[in-house]
């Protein structure tokens, strides 16, 4: 009988680990393209022309401008693509875009300067944050339940745009 109970709070104790994944899966159609709106503080994942998601988002530190170099606070603009994806990221889940591209070194290398890199869409840190506003150093940040969404949702070699 001691062994029943424990084998029934075993499993009963699996069964709520698995539904607090943060790993989603997605049925719906291919998210085709991002677009990042900075003025607007907006992220939408389209099929097509078709908005699937929207979502609030928070910017670098210093959201006005394009990304000029490394340590700027600044989110990049222009046309980028998502290229990799962290499951163990600091902010809960991330997925990475290709800044810089040849024409952001060029600039940075202008000014003497490195561009940077390490630009992503993420959530929170798991250690301490969890309210929005602009505060990443140039990524783009959501909460975590929109990141466990948006990871299952964008795939890598999905195009972004971000714009002013």
């Amino acid at each position: 009988m001691q062994v029943f109970r424990i084998l029934a709070v075993l499993l009963a104790l699996s069964l709520v680990a698995g539904c607090s994944s943060k790993f989603r899966s997605y049925n719906g159609p291919p998210v085709t393209q991002v677009i990042v709106e900075k003025d607007a503080r907006k992220m939408y994942l389209l099929n097509g022309t078709q908005v699937l998601k929207a979502y609030d988002v928070g910017l670098g530190f210093a959201p006005i401008g394009h990304k000029a170099f490394e340590g700027d606070g600044r989110t990049p603009e222009g046309n980028y693509i998502i290229d990799r994806r962290n499951p163990d990221s600091e902010f809960h889940l991330s997925i990475g875009i290709d800044y810089p591209n040849e024409e952001d070194i060029k600039r940075a290398k202008a000014l003497g300067k490195d561009p940077g890199g390490d630009i992503f869409i993420h959530g929170q840190p798991n250690a301490f944050r969890s309210g929005g506003g602009d505060w990443t150093a140039g990524c783009i940040s959501v909460t975590n339940r929109e990141m466990e969404d948006i990871y299952a949702m964008v795939k890598n070699g999905t195009p972004i745009s971000i714009m002013k």
